[in-house]
């Protein structure tokens, strides 16, 4: 029998995900005493939690609303972004991209080896937006990807480099005698994605989930952190080249299965929990940086 993955998942992805199901669109700040309460159903302390919504404060992923003596946390800008984000992933996008239209993004670089910090960045940046490499600074997505954003939230690391001179973009299909199934392989670490979505689906695709749960919010929160983190790394490739028995097929099914299951008495039990207030829209984040969604979660 599995033990609840409550060790495994960091306070804060737990928290990101709370706030983008509990909290998002709803112009609300929520009562420290609440989190403490929602989370100690999850195994997360009060030291641990105090220490994360502290940290998230400081990131600018929360806003601090004083009323009296007591403290409440909200969103800001920067986590709005994140946690709309994921929900794309999620909801929008999904883990099973089964309408792909052949065409491939293909980016080359060539950076002097002084830029050794510009290329992490770069590489860094480009695995989120779904992009691997097939060596010498080649770099495939499958997908017609907008490089403009994932340029603009490096940070200001490459802001006065003429990136004309270091990178070449490309749109297309591949053509042959190109074995797109192996390009794939060499590109991106199939086993390794399939595992987690296996992983997935021994914990999740049973009669019973996590009996030893408090309640369902518990399982809820879980379960959809479990996914974001999977879905978070995942580039989407074409599901007509990947194995047969491909995992993420099966266990996105069993994601929504569970969603209809969890959701209202999830749902039930956070608005019993929360106590909150209501506040303005999230400000704009002081810095100028944009955030690096990868980093947050």
């Amino acid at each position: 029998m599995y033990e609840d993955p409550s060790p495994r998942l960091r306070p804060q992805s737990l928290l990101l995900t709370f706030l983008g199901n509990y909290v998002l669109r709803r112009d609300i700040a929520v009562f420290s005493g609440s989190f403490i309460e929602v989370f100690a159903g999850l195994g997360v302390g009060e030291h641990a939690l105090r220490s994360t919504l502290t940290r998230m404060t400081g990131r600018g992923l929360l806003a601090r609303h004083r009323q009296g003596r007591r403290m409440y946390f909200g969103l800001t800008k920067r986590s709005e972004r994140i946690l709309l984000d994921g929900e794309a992933r999620v909801w929008r996008r999904g883990a099973v991209n089964g309408d792909w239209d052949g065409r491939w993004t293909v980016l080359s670089f060539s950076m002097p080896e002084s830029w050794q910090r510009q290329r992490h960045d770069l590489r860094s940046r480009l695995m989120w937006a779904g992009f691997g490499p097939l060596g010498n600074g080649t770099w495939i997505s499958p997908s017609q990807v907008d490089l403009g954003p994932i340029l603009s939230s490096l940070n200001g690391s490459l802001e006065h480099l003429d990136l004309s001179r270091h990178l070449r973009v490309f749109h297309g299909t591949a053509g042959e005698p190109t074995d797109v199934p192996q390009m794939m392989r060499d590109a991106f670490d199939l086993d390794e994605l399939a595992a987690g979505y296996q992983e997935f689906l021994d914990r999740w695709d049973r009669r019973d989930p996590i009996p030893k749960a408090p309640h369902d919010l518990a399982r809820y929160l879980w379960m959809m952190t479990e996914w974001l983190q999977l879905v978070r790394v995942d580039p989407r490739l074409p599901v007509q080249h990947l194995p047969e028995d491909w995992p993420a097929v099966r266990a996105q099914r069993v994601l929504h299965e569970l969603r209809e299951r969890y959701d209202a008495p999830a749902r039930e039990t956070a608005d019993r929990l929360i106590e909150f207030i209501p506040v303005k829209k999230p400000a704009a984040p002081e810095s100028r940086e944009e955030p690096h969604p990868a980093s947050e979660v």
